[in-house]
């Protein structure tokens, strides 16, 4: 049996824990703190449950991390078709993984601490994509060139842009920009004459307009190396 904490009184017990239960909990913990926030005894407080219920399902954090891997780098989100060309279906994988990051900020912090040899996540955002952009029209080694490209950019990008929050959307976003361009615009002019002069277009680096641009960079090479 699953030793669980007693449930308040008035309140009929909750169900058994179970493996999806943890990795959902550590997904939600990692999203929006950090992974080092993220150890058993948290999750089982999270759950209400104790921690020797969480080792009947997960040898140590690690398992539980590679888990998280699984779920979110596993169920990677891509249009159904394959684009026409290399350029477009790079853009789509580009634009796909950006999302993901996004929705699930633990991502960046798992891709950028520690490797995974789990099977989920390297069939979900490795294998997939790799044959993906070979059935557009890449020849091998490409196919790798670009993946990593693509994979190292929006991991970059989401980094920046996760503490930047001028670099949303909305009126609250546009208002924080130009706060930020006001702030760059108020430095010693002595010091910062670059940063002065460009401080309306520096408050839009963290901003998908800023993504877009230079994905728009990296895929005129990819173009002009194209046949």
């Amino acid at each position: 049996m699953t030793t669980r904490r007693p449930p308040p009184r008035g309140r009929r017990p909750a169900k058994a824990l179970t493996a999806q239960d943890i990795v959902d909990a550590a997904i939600a913990i990692g999203d929006r703190e950090s992974l080092d926030g993220l150890t058993m005894r948290r999750l089982a407080g999270e759950l209400g449950f104790s921690t020797m219920a969480l080792y009947r399902h997960f040898k140590n954090k690690d398992d539980i991390l590679d888990a998280m891997a699984d779920q979110v780098l596993g169920n990677l989100r891509l249009p159904e078709e394959i684009g026409p060309d290399p350029v477009t279906e790079a853009r789509r994988i580009a634009e796909a993984l950006l999302a993901m990051m996004r929705e699930h900020p633990s991502v960046v912090r798992l891709l950028s601490t520690r490797t995974t040899a789990s099977r989920g996540s390297l069939s979900g955002a490795f294998e997939r994509v790799l044959a993906r952009l070979r059935q557009s029209g890449l020849p091998p080694a490409d196919a790798v060139c670009v993946y990593g490209l693509l994979l190292t950019y929006t991991l970059g990008f989401a980094a920046y842009q996760m503490p930047r929050p001028w670099g949303g959307d909305g009126e609250d976003a546009a208002e924080l920009r130009r706060q930020r361009a006001h702030f760059y615009s108020a430095l010693p002019a002595g010091e910062f004459p670059n940063m002065i002069e460009l401080s309306p277009e520096l408050a839009w680096l963290p901003t998908d307009r800023q993504f877009h641009a230079g994905l728009d960079v990296l895929l005129r090479g990819l173009a002009a190396g194209r046949p």
